[in-house]
């Protein structure tokens, strides 16, 4: 009768540990640490946007950098781009259920951006002041 062969031990992953150069989930604290995608995620929680919109929404951000954030969270499956094939074209941009997932957090972040940033500018003078 053959050995049966044991299928070889797969190693478990190593637990994630953002504060570890090498850690996979640093990349994605850089995805979403983005200015831009701090301000775009929110945006899409509620309902799919073109890309124009997002553009008159998004104060300061130019177009090149629209596209860029847009491109970089539906590589990395936050965002999901809907294409309607039509002439003029239709594209809508819309969060993928990951993406839905971050925007509470987002959303929270903002309104603490909100709540604070008051406080933030009165220690930003006073530290210039002291200087």
């Amino acid at each position: 009768m053959p050995a049966s062969k044991k299928p070889a031990a797969v190693a478990e992953p190593a637990p994630a540990d953002v504060w570890s150069a090498g850690c996979p989930s640093r990349r994605v604290l850089e995805l979403v640490a983005n200015k831009w995608a701090l301000l775009i995620i929110p945006l899409l929680r509620d309902e799919p946007l073109r890309n124009n919109e997002l553009l008159r929404r998004v104060g300061g951000i130019s177009q090149k950098m629209l596209t860029q954030t847009l491109r970089d969270l539906e590589i990395n499956g936050l965002v999901l781009r809907e294409d309607h094939q039509t002439v003029p074209p239709h594209v809508e941009y819309r969060l993928s259920t990951l993406g839905l997932s971050l925007s509470r957090t987002l959303i929270a972040v903002d309104r603490w951006a909100e709540a604070h940033h008051a406080e933030i500018d009165r220690a930003r003078q006073a530290a210039i002041a002291a200087l």
